[in-house]
């Protein structure tokens, strides 16, 4: 944009120019553009009447609107859609590099946690709500459930798979369980169920039920397991970044924004169908939707996880800067692929044998 604005002293002005300066001004500031601010700030070559001009001749294409009679204009969904266009690939800031490259630098770490940690980045560096979700791959199996005590009725259980994923839940358990047959039970359970698909895991559990009448097996660490595994085998959507998003003008003094807002985020089916609208291509791995209705913006890429593939996205108001949302998505997507590219397993060593 620093380009366009020294160009404009000496070039004649054009719609395309008026209509980037005004995107890339409302999203700067949230505030409706006049034309004596374009010409004043910009130190645009043509007077404020000229541009004001073109103004209303991009209100009239529906490339800009007034948010009432008297005021400048702001960007309409197709104007956003046509800045969206037109945004190239950038090197991004080696902050980010930075910041990412520490995370893969770790020795050990679980995909989850990759995952996590760029999705905070993303969040820190853009003001936007990240979400990360990644499909269940159906020749992913049990390795092993592993429950580690944190005190005398307290535990956390962790469930690992042949892909190294890792899904993990805190227990509180009542006094009269003895944390020995706690254990004992996730013997029984790693003996039975190791090794089975994890899109299985559920049925195999409820088949099993009634043969471990012999063992000590408490309903309550049974009940445990199952919805364990009902939530690890359902796509879920993990959010980060929602203390900062709500600091942007759009919330601060309009409380319908942000109910609006935080009804989507308590709602996951929503915010899958918002992120499954994204499919108008901005670049080579991102792609966008701008959701008039519910006054929100998605941008997401697809990410490969070795034996799984997943979505990262990025949430928040039309007014996004998406010069540096875009870039930043991209580079952090290219970035997990390449880190994960050679992320696999011998699914045959995990299998039950018949």
């Amino acid at each position: 944009m620093e380009k366009l604005v020294k160009r404009s002293s000496s070039k004649k002005i054009t719609k395309d120019m008026v209509l980037k300066l005004i995107v890339s001004h409302f999203i700067k500031t949230a505030e409706p553009v006049a034309s004596k601010t374009l010409v004043e700030k910009y130190k645009l070559n043509s007077s404020s009447a000229s541009v004001r001009s073109i103004m209303n001749i991009l209100e009239k294409e529906k490339f800009l609107e007034k948010t009432h009679v008297s005021s400048g204009r702001v960007p309409s969904k197709k104007g956003y859609e046509y800045y969206l266009s037109k945004i190239s690939k950038k090197n991004v800031s080696e902050e980010i590099k930075t910041r990412l490259q520490l995370i893969f630098n770790k020795k050990i770490s679980s995909v989850e946690s990759v995952i996590r940690d760029s999705c905070k980045i993303l969040s820190d560096m853009t003001n936007l709500v990240s979400i990360s979700s990644s499909s269940k791959n159906i020749d992913e199996y049990l390795a092993e459930i592993r429950f580690i005590p944190i005190s005398n009725n307290s535990a956390t259980a962790v469930l690992i798979t042949d892909k190294g994923f890792v899904e993990n839940k805190t227990f509180i358990f009542k006094d009269d369980i003895k944390m020995k047959d706690i254990v004992s039970c996730i013997k029984i359970f790693n003996d039975r169920l190791k090794g089975t698909k994890i899109n299985e895991l559920v049925l195999k559990m409820k088949a099993i039920k009634p043969i471990l009448s012999d063992y000590i097996i408490h309903d309550v660490i049974y009940n445990v397991l199952l919805e364990f595994f009902i939530k690890f085998t359902k796509e879920h959507l993990e959010l980060y970044g929602k203390e900062s998003f709500f600091k942007q003008p759009e919330f601060i003094n309009n409380s319908e924004n942000l109910r609006k807002f935080f009804d989507l985020f308590n709602n996951q089916n929503e915010l899958k169908k918002e992120i499954t609208k994204a499919n108008n291509k901005i670049c080579d791995n991102v792609n966008g939707y701008i959701d008039e209705d519910n006054n929100v913006s998605v941008i997401t890429s697809r990410v490969s996880l070795g034996s799984r593939n997943g979505n990262i996205s990025l949430l928040g108001p039309p007014r996004m800067d998406y010069d540096k949302a875009v870039n930043l998505l991209s580079y952090v997507a290219n970035t997990i692929n390449e880190h994960f590219k050679f992320l696999g397993g011998d699914k045959n060593k995990w299998k039950r044998k018949k």
